[in-house]
């Protein structure tokens, strides 16, 4: 039998392409400012404290689990083109407005965070673009194109601390435009950047994208947006949907995306703390590690589409865990060297009642030769304010960067297979509104994340923080266990495919 026309296969994948693009340029949005967004906080205001940090990081999750379900709903029933390029708009319009954050002259802070929310609404269309590559690919082309989707993603994770990187090289001064009131510097610059690619992504997709979908054996069907939706694809009604793996695969989502979003929001006020490192070190540093962990994530995407093939989804989706777990694990203080203190809260005398002088003397006494006499100087090290910083071990360099890499291995492995699994668990009906369900599972995940780490950390340290991480990745490695049977694809549960 023909599946489908040369012109039809074409004309599918250039569209599956530009999805791609899509994916990629919302991922950039985020990571283009990941690593300089605690610096230029703490630049435009001084009032800003680390657990303000958590906020702004998460209200880009906020916008994007609020239009995710939306967006989804939307391309359920409209052209998959509407809410594409709403979305891509949103998101173009809220980088021009966080350039310009800096030029109230009070409440910087919260037009920070209006913008970065409003970025999150615009990365909503990544349920419109993830349930699109659903319904355009048959069951076997599936696991691959949800990896591609997913090393598309993880181009723009690499590329955006590496976008940031080289735009610290203008510095934090840079050139001002005064005639619109534009600084452009190493802050500014990326996210501008970031919205002249957005503006070539809806260009995109009116030239190249059009509608498309087959079955899960690959025939050719009438787009689920348009009327008169031919019945050659009868299995849509028949059979039910696995609600308990859908629950499932949404929480272990969920945990995935909550441990990965610790992992990112920690990395620069961790490395500062436990390194010295200067807020342009910090995010210099940071960008090179977090872009060569990037690259070892779409070597893995690679990896991952040739191995699903022989062992199956579900077992590297439990593998993957078990990385991240031992990623998280490392990462725990061990030895018995503690951090550098940062000297100027002490200078200051703005140390909390609960730290006593005797307890900081000793700190106080092996650095005061090395006092920087100059006030204007940027404080390094770890701050007193947080107690902990006089009792738990630093986290030597070599622990942090193993960390990374396993993260950097486990978190692309459990994200792609996740995608698959839910979308093989969906079957051939409409999945805009459940993917958008699980994008904003992992929207939550990114929400809770960096308030549950930028809490815990300034308060309790780094071995907490990590440890309840390390108890969270146990209890969903337990939760794979239980529902491990129930994890199989639509078709293959009602017996019209074999596994």
């Amino acid at each position: 039998d023909v599946v489908e026309t040369q012109e039809h296969y074409k004309s599918r994948w250039r569209s599956i392409w530009i999805m791609y693009l899509t994916m990629f340029l919302s991922s950039v949005g985020f990571s283009i400012v990941i690593m300089s967004v605690w610096p230029y906080l703490q630049k435009i205001d001084p009032t800003a404290d680390a657990s303000f940090l958590g906020w702004i990081i998460a209200s880009y999750s906020i916008g994007q689990m609020v239009a995710s379900p939306l967006f989804g709903l939307w391309s359920n029933y409209r052209p998959r083109r509407e809410p594409l390029v709403v979305s891509t708009a949103i998101s173009v319009a809220a980088n021009c407005l966080y350039a310009y954050v800096h030029v109230p002259h009070s409440h910087n802070k919260y037009y920070m965070l209006t913008a970065r929310a409003l970025v999150g609404f615009g990365a909503g269309n990544v349920a419109v673009v993830r349930s699109y590559i659903a319904g355009a690919t048959s069951l076997t082309e599936r696991t691959s194109a949800m990896a591609n989707t997913s090393a598309c993603q993880a181009v723009g994770f690499i590329l955006g601390p590496v976008f940031q990187t080289c735009f610290t090289l203008i510095g934090e001064e840079g050139v001002t435009w005064k005639l619109v009131h534009l600084q452009l510097n190493m802050y500014t610059a990326p996210v501008l950047f970031g919205a002249l690619l957005g503006v070539i992504n809806i260009i995109l997709i009116f030239a190249i994208f059009r509608e498309h979908r087959v079955d899960d054996m690959g025939r050719q069907c009438t787009s689920i947006n348009s009327e008169g939706e031919e019945s050659g694809v009868d299995q849509d009604t028949e059979g039910n949907i696995d609600h308990v793996a859908v629950v499932a695969i949404n929480f272990l989502f969920f945990v995935i995306l909550f441990v990965f979003a610790v992992f990112e929001t920690i990395a620069t006020p961790l490395t500062m703390d436990m390194y010295s490192w200067t807020r342009k070190e910090a995010v210099f540093y940071n960008g090179i590690i977090l872009s060569v962990v990037g690259i070892e994530s779409v070597i893995v995407f690679m990896v991952v589409k040739v191995l699903s093939k022989r062992t199956g989804e579900r077992a590297i989706l439990h593998g993957g865990l078990l990385i991240v777990l031992v990623g998280f694990f490392i990462l725990l203080p061990w030895g018995k060297k503690l951090p550098n203190i940062q000297w100027q809260e002490i200078k200051n005398n703005s140390i909390p009642r609960t730290i006593s002088t005797e307890m900081i003397m000793p700190f106080w006494s092996s650095q005061a030769m090395h006092l920087p006499s100059n006030h204007t100087v940027e404080p390094v090290g770890c701050p007193v304010t947080q107690s902990w910083c006089l009792n738990t071990p630093m986290i030597y360099l070599a622990q942090y960067i193993s960390s990374d890499v396993l993260i950097g291995l486990g978190y692309p492995v459990c994200n792609v297979m996740s995608y698959t699994l839910y979308s093989k668990i969906l079957g051939p009906q409409p999945q805009g509104i459940y993917m958008g369900w699980l994008t904003a599972s992992g929207s939550g995940a990114r929400i809770l994340g960096p308030v549950f780490v930028s809490q815990v950390y300034t308060h309790l340290g780094p071995r907490w923080a990590f440890s309840l991480i390390c108890g969270v990745v146990v209890l969903s490695l337990l939760l794979l266990e239980i529902v491990y049977k129930r994890l199989i694809a639509f078709s293959v549960r009602y017996r019209r495919m074999q596994e």
